[in-house]
């Protein structure tokens, strides 16, 4: 990336330079024709020509410079594109909805969850070596919803706001900071897995431990940290997870970016 940086700088120090030639050899030749029409008496309409010519002279340098700056500032790298490309990087969130059409591969993680079938692996042997640490209260409570799924579960939460006293109002905004729009959850794309009761128990438990320090390697992050709920618009969550592969895991994490963010950081670099 710093190369093409450096290439875009290089590019844009010669149209400056070349610009400063031109500009001198004109204002050469205009000092020499104000001098000489000078002795003609046509001073006044010489100055004019030559403060006009040099103004929008300098007008082109500053603006080509500041195109060439900001192009070469914005432009996105091959391996960035690749990765954005990357259906395990889909962002779904309270401005980003999946295609209508898209219906995730899907496999059975048990009798009655579901999980993208191109990582469902990964899910089902994280769980396996949470076992094998010691780690047996864990289970997966929701995995893949379909969009009819997700439509039922906000009518439901608004239902239960309204029966607590809450105005319509209030109990969509409640409801919308925990349950995504059908096409717009994480859950739809079959990537999310919520662990355990949902609730922030699930924070205390040696699982949630066990994931803040391994979930990286199968691939998983947090997803809905509690100081990037500004950014995500979803009130912090430590039992939902999402597949994002190993790789944007582990930069993510070390980076410090939640989905969003890094979404952000490849398209500007």
């Amino acid at each position: 990336m710093v190369e093409n940086k450096d290439i875009g700088q290089s590019k844009s120090n010669k149209i400056v330079f070349i610009y400063r030639i031109v500009v001198s050899i004109i204002m050469l030749v205009s000092i020499i024709l104000v001098y000489i029409l000078n002795h003609l008496g046509q001073s006044k309409e010489v100055d004019a020509m030559f403060n006009s010519t040099q103004n929008n002279l300098l007008e082109g340098i500053i603006g080509n410079t500041y195109d060439n700056t900001i192009a070469t500032e914005h432009v996105t790298s091959e391996e960035s594109m690749k990765k954005l490309s990357d259906w395990r990087l889909m962002l779904v969130n309270y401005e980003n909805e999946m295609p209508k059409d898209y219906v995730p591969p899907l496999s059975n993680i048990d009798e009655a969850r579901q999980f993208d079938s191109r990582v469902a692996d990964s899910l089902v042997q994280m769980m396996l070596d949470m076992n094998d640490a010691g780690i047996n209260h864990i289970w997966a409570q929701s995995t893949y919803r379909n969009p009819e799924k997700q439509k039922h579960l906000i009518e439901e939460s608004i239902q239960e706001y309204l029966e607590q006293g809450k105005s319509m109002e209030e109990a969509e905004a409640l409801t919308a900071r925990s349950i995504g729009e059908p096409y717009k959850s994480e859950h739809n794309l079959g990537l999310a897995v919520d662990f355990n009761d949902v609730d922030y128990a699930f924070e205390d438990e040696k699982a949630f431990t066990w994931l803040m320090e391994n979930a990286e390697n199968y691939g998983f992050i947090l997803r809905y940290p509690a100081d990037k709920e500004n950014i995500t618009k979803i009130k912090y969550e430590p039992w939902h997870w999402r597949y994002v592969g190993p790789e944007y895991a582990k930069e993510m994490n070390d980076l410090g970016f939640c989905l969003e963010e890094y979404i952000e950081y490849l398209k500007n670099n």
